[in-house]
């Protein structure tokens, strides 16, 4: 199996238009994949500019920022809440654009398993209106960040642990 990170990721499905999901083996166990997904000092490291208020408590709010898209009537911030975790296992956040213009509210869950020596992890991103077009082209830009930026800063930062 390849071990290089965004290597394992094919093509999305388009027959869900209110989720994107993302499957992604990296080479490391699932307790270590779990501190890069929960520890704040990590976390900075391939998250959005305020990370390092992440707290792993159910209920806590903390807000992260990134560049507005308009096309996508994203504000470039996003307000998140811990929803549920299960240590090494699963992680779901809740994230919300306060703007007025952006009522989204997704839940964007993080699952974790052992595969071999290594971790298969699971994002699902849900709650796309699939009748707003800037959600669809939120949902597109979205779907291949998390798949390309992301997937490969966090192989980055599990790579310097």
């Amino acid at each position: 199996m390849n071990s290089e990170p965004g290597s394992d990721l094919g093509p999305e499905p388009d027959d869900d238009l209110t989720v994107i999901r993302v499957d992604q083996y990296f080479p490391h166990p699932p307790a270590k994949v779990w501190r890069a997904l929960t520890e704040p000092e990590l976390l900075v490291q391939w998250q959005m500019q305020g990370a390092e208020a992440f707290r792993l408590e159910v209920g806590h709010r903390y807000a992260m920022t990134s560049v507005p898209r308009p096309n996508t009537n994203f504000s470039g911030t996003v307000e998140v809440e811990v929803l549920a975790y299960e240590s090494e296992r699963m992680l779901s956040l809740r994230w919300s654009d306060p703007s007025p213009e952006n009522p989204v509210h997704w839940t964007v869950t993080w699952s974790l398993e052992q595969e071999g020596r290594g971790t298969r992890l699971f994002l699902v991103h849900e709650g796309f209106d699939p009748d707003d077009p800037a959600q669809l082209m939120a949902r597109k830009i979205m779907g291949g960040g998390w798949r390309t930026h992301v997937m490969r800063a966090l192989g980055h930062a599990l790579e310097r642990m």
